[in-house]
Order: structure tokens, then sequence, then C-alpha cells
């Protein structure tokens, strides 16, 4: 059984990498005019997104640069989230014994 705060760290960052994984896949389809951002839906769903992955994805391009127009922030971003839930459940188990 895991730690209530644990726990709750763990599922926020679950969410984070659902919206990182949506906003990787929006700005694909944005950039393969499958969809417009003309439309209000799209382009208030793209500045949502934009707001909640942006400044991470800032702090993982001081790390890796854009490299031939390739963003691999996301990629860099998904590591540390999944180190982090390992780590998560790490200490989980260790501080049962």
């Amino acid at each position: 059984m895991m730690n209530p705060v644990f726990w709750l760290i763990w599922n926020i960052l679950e969410i984070y990498k659902w919206i990182v994984l949506i906003a990787v896949v929006m700005s694909w389809l944005l950039a393969f005019n499958v969809i417009n951002y003309h439309n209000n839906f799209v382009r208030g769903a793209v500045r949502t997104l934009e707001a909640l992955t942006e400044p991470v994805f800032r702090q993982a391009r001081r790390i890796i640069p854009t490299i031939g127009g390739i963003d691999l922030s996301p990629i860099l971003v998904f590591l540390a989230i999944g180190f982090l839930q390992y780590a998560i459940t790490y200490f989980s188990v260790m501080m049962h014994f």
C-alpha cells in the first residue's frame, strides 16, 4: 500500500503525462493541417495545453535544444516523469521495511 502523499504525486504525474501526450499530438495535427487553429475550440485547447506544458518544455529545451527542427523536450519530460514515478514507488516500498 502506498503512502497517500506518494499516491497523489504519482497520479498528478500520470495526468501530466497524458497532458504532454495530448499536446504533442495536437502540435502534430496542427503542423499537418489536420485541425484548423482558426477554430475557436481548437485555439482554446491549444492555448490551454501550451499554458500547461510550455513552462516545463522550456526548461527541458535548456538541456536538449531543438535538433533539426525536431523538439525533443517532450521525450525528456517523459523520462523525468518516469524517473520521478519510479523514485516514488521505490521510496514507498522502502518505507514499509
